[in-house]
């Protein structure tokens, strides 16, 4: 039997099949799960493209999280497919190259509003529109880069998710009472192509490796999918509000 035998979870952010979140479909497939996928816009094709090399086929449902219409009929959607979730995953994030790069000081507020909408605030207003389906035990996991540090050239997009690490904790406090769990994973720095749409990004993978007690593969997202999907397992039951780093061990060392 899978870690994950009999759930049903929705996935968000596979892009292409080097998305962490494309290795997380794939092995919470793996796992037992049956999965559904999010996607809107141009990527929708993409994502469907994309659906179809994994394990099994997984349906694909319309949601951009700044739209109201589409967390409004978010649950619908998912509910053609299935009759609950027992997980969710955000693996969602955007800010306009305009803010990072080393353009911190000369971020302007409609961009940085941006950011904060789609890789912030997106986690509660995802939360809220899922709820319907979730019961007692299911989880709520997402995907963040290390915010108690300045990175290089991460800029508006490092603060984005020091505000995405402090809005998973007070949905933890909230949701709590329902029986859901939020926690986050904090990725080392993997070769996804969002990420590689960061001016300057090879600064920050750059003697990952090198510093990592247990080494790094930027090219290797199983390690961080892995930690998703024990996360959206029962194998949690009592931890909420947590962040597990899967980065090698440099969060823990010194310069």
């Amino acid at each position: 039997m899978g870690l994950l035998e009999g759930k049903k979870i929705l996935v968000t952010g596979v892009l292409k099949d080097n998305s962490i979140a494309f290795h997380v479909a794939r092995l919470a497939q793996e796992q037992g799960a049956e999965v559904v996928l999010t996607s809107f816009g141009r990527q929708f094709r993409l994502t469907e493209v994309t659906a179809r090399r994994l394990p099994q086929p997984a349906p694909v449902v319309q949601l951009d999280v700044q739209s109201d219409d589409d967390l409004a009929a978010l649950a619908e959607r998912v509910g053609e497919h299935v009759d609950r979730l027992d997980a969710v995953v955000h693996s969602i994030g955007f800010a306009p190259q305009s803010v990072m790069g080393g353009n911190f000081l000369a971020g302007e507020w409609p961009d940085v509003a941006t950011g904060l909408h789609v890789s912030a605030y997106s986690l509660k207003a995802l939360a809220v529109a899922a709820k319907p389906l979730m019961a007692e035990g299911s989880a709520i996991v997402g995907l963040t880069f290390d915010a108690s540090f300045a990175w290089p050239v991460y800029d508006w997009m490092g603060v984005a998710k020091a505000a995405f690490e402090s809005t998973a904790r007070y949905l933890a406090r909230d949701l709590g009472p329902d029986g859901i769990r939020v926690n986050l994973v904090s990725a080392g720095p993997v070769k996804t192509t969002a990420a590689t749409s960061i001016p300057g990004f090879e600064q920050v993978e750059g003697g990952w490796g090198e510093r990592a007690p247990l080494g790094w593969d930027v090219g290797d997202a199983e390690p961080t999918a892995r930690a998703v999907v024990a996360l959206c397992s029962d194998w949690f039951p009592r931890t909420t509000a947590e962040i597990v780093h899967v980065d090698g061990g440099v969060h823990a060392m010194g310069v």
